[in-house]
C-alpha cells in the first residue's frame, strides 16, 4: 500500500530543519571564533576590553585622597555624580575590608586535638622544642577504655611539629613496626590534616 502523500510535507520539513540548524551552528562557531580573534586583537594593543570606570583615571586620584583624608563614600558619590559602587571600585585597595597576604598577619588560634596515648607517650621520651613540651605537658589525659588519649591545646603548627617528630612509629630505616603505635600515628595525623586547609 502506498503511503499517504500528507507525511511527505512532514518529512521534508524535518530535513529542513535539521539543515537550518547545522547552519546555524557552524555560523554560532564561525561568529564566537572572530569574536576571539578580535579580543586577542584588542589585548595585543593594550585594550583590555570591558567597561571604562565610572571615575575617570583624572579624577581617581583626587577621589582616593579625598577618601583618605576621611570623606565617606557617599559624599564623594555625591561630589563626582558617581555611584556609590564606582567610588568604591575607585578606592578598592584603601577599604578597610581589603587584605593582601601580607597585611593578613592574624595570629594563629590555638586548636584542641586529641593525640592518641601512644603517641603521646612516645612524644614525652623524645626530645622536642620547648613549645612543644609546654603543649605536652598543658595537655589534658582522657581516659579511653583500656587506654587514653591526650587533649593538646596549641597552634597547629604546633601539632604539625609533633606530628613530624612522632614520624618514626610509623617504621622504616631500622627500627621495628608496631602496629598499634603506626595506628595511633596515623589517627592523630588523620585528626591534624582535618584542620589543615
Amino acid at each position: 500500500m502506498p503511503r499517504s502523500s500528507s507525511t511527505a510535507p512532514h518529512r521534508r520539513a524535518a530535513v529542513h530543519r535539521e539543515v537550518q540548524g547545522a547552519d546555524l551552528a557552524a555560523a554560532g562557531g564561525l561568529q564566537r571564533e572572530l569574536t576571539y580573534d578580535g579580543l586577542r586583537a584588542a589585548e595585543a594593543i593594550g585594550n583590555k576590553g570591558g567597561r571604562c570606570p565610572a571615575v575617570a583615571a583624572a579624577t581617581a586620584a583626587d577621589v582616593r585622597t579625598a577618601y583618605l583624608e576621611g570623606r565617606s563614600i557617599a559624599a564623594l558619590a555625591r561630589d563626582h555624580g558617581v555611584s556609590r559602587d564606582a567610588i568604591r571600585t575607585a578606592v578598592a585597595d584603601l577599604l578597610p575590608e581589603h587584605t593582601t597576604e601580607e597585611d593578613a598577619l592574624t595570629p594563629e588560634l590555638p586548636v584542641a586535638l586529641d593525640m592518641p596515648g601512644k603517641v603521646a607517650d612516645y612524644l614525652r621520651t623524645t626530645e622536642v622544642e620547648p613549645v612543644e613540651r609546654a603543649a605536652l605537658d598543658q595537655g589534658v589525659a582522657v581516659r579511653r577504655g583500656q587506654g587514653y588519649t591526650l587533649r593538646v591545646s596549641a597552634v597547629l603548627a604546633v601539632h604539625r611539629q609533633l606530628l613530624a617528630r612522632c614520624q618514626p612509629l610509623d617504621g622504616g630505616h631500622g627500627v621495628p613496626t608496631v602496629p598499634a603505635q603506626r595506628k595511633a600515628r596515623r589517627e592523630y595525623e588523620n585528626r591534624v590534616s582535618a584542620f589543615t586547609p
